[in-house]
């Protein structure tokens, strides 16, 4: 029973993941093509979001960039480029810690805004509800499991030599279900909630993100002009203004 459930969440799952992913985002830019946005309330508050968009954000290309580093480059690539293992790790733990501590302060600043402002909490549509505590629950998680691995002396995980040869075997079409199963609890938990977020990416705002404006590489110019301020503008159907005679 146990061997059929590996399968089912490290050998199957992924695959249905990605075809959700694939399909909802097919689906959602043929019939809500112009869904595809972040719905911005900044007309609502401007202040906290200039703190924790940026932040969030930012700090979220740095957690991306950290887990394609950890994912799909392996050991003997680095220990090549004579990055060994110690090294790799502290600079993991520095560079990734701070930068998810500073992806959850963003989102923690976004999450107070949406809930202390009126307007924007009455703009928080359905799938916010889900996404966003999804997001904080994936986040955690992996901040836990980077900090975890880092603080166990007796018998610290190496997630190079498990968690990345599942996720590389996922490729081949040749899942290596064994490497998850026999991962810590936390870092299946974060591949678990990683995979419903994906799932639920093409249905919320976080479409966003596979989008790029690459229209305003083509489209011509704005030519802005400022009216004069001596002459005031009138519209040419209002009627003069009649003053009484003195």
């Amino acid at each position: 029973m146990t061997h059929h459930l590996h399968i089912a969440l490290w050998g199957v799952l992924p695959y249905l993941v990605l075809a959700v992913l694939a399909g909802g985002t097919a689906w959602r830019y043929r019939y809500d093509r112009f869904g595809f946005t972040t719905r911005s309330s900044q007309l609502h508050e401007s202040r906290l979001l200039r703190i924790g968009g940026p932040l969030f954000h930012y700090a979220l290309f740095l957690v991306a960039g950290g887990h394609v580093m950890g994912l799909l480059v392996p050991e003997w690539l680095t220990e090549r480029l004579a990055v060994h293992e110690p090294l790799y790790h502290a600079v993991a733990l520095t560079v990734g810690g701070t930068a998810g501590i500073a992806a959850v302060a963003g989102l923690a600043v976004l999450l107070y805004r949406r809930l202390r402002v009126p307007a924007v909490r009455r703009g928080t549509s359905r799938s916010d509800r889900l996404v966003h505590p999804l997001l904080a629950l994936v986040l955690l998680a992996g901040l836990t499991a980077t900090f975890s691995s880092s603080v166990s002396a007796h018998h610290p995980y190496d997630y190079r030599l498990g968690v990345s040869v599942w996720f590389r075997s996922l490729f081949t079409l040749d899942p290596d279900t064994a490497a998850m199963a026999h991962a810590p609890l936390v870092y299946q938990m974060h591949a678990l909630l990683a995979m419903a977020l994906f799932a639920a990416w093409p249905f919320s705002r976080l479409v966003h993100a596979l989008t790029a404006p690459l229209g305003y590489l083509t489209r011509p110019y704005l030519v802005y002009r400022s009216r004069a301020r001596t002459t005031p503008y009138r519209h040419p159907a209002a009627p003069l203004e009649r003053r009484p005679p003195r």
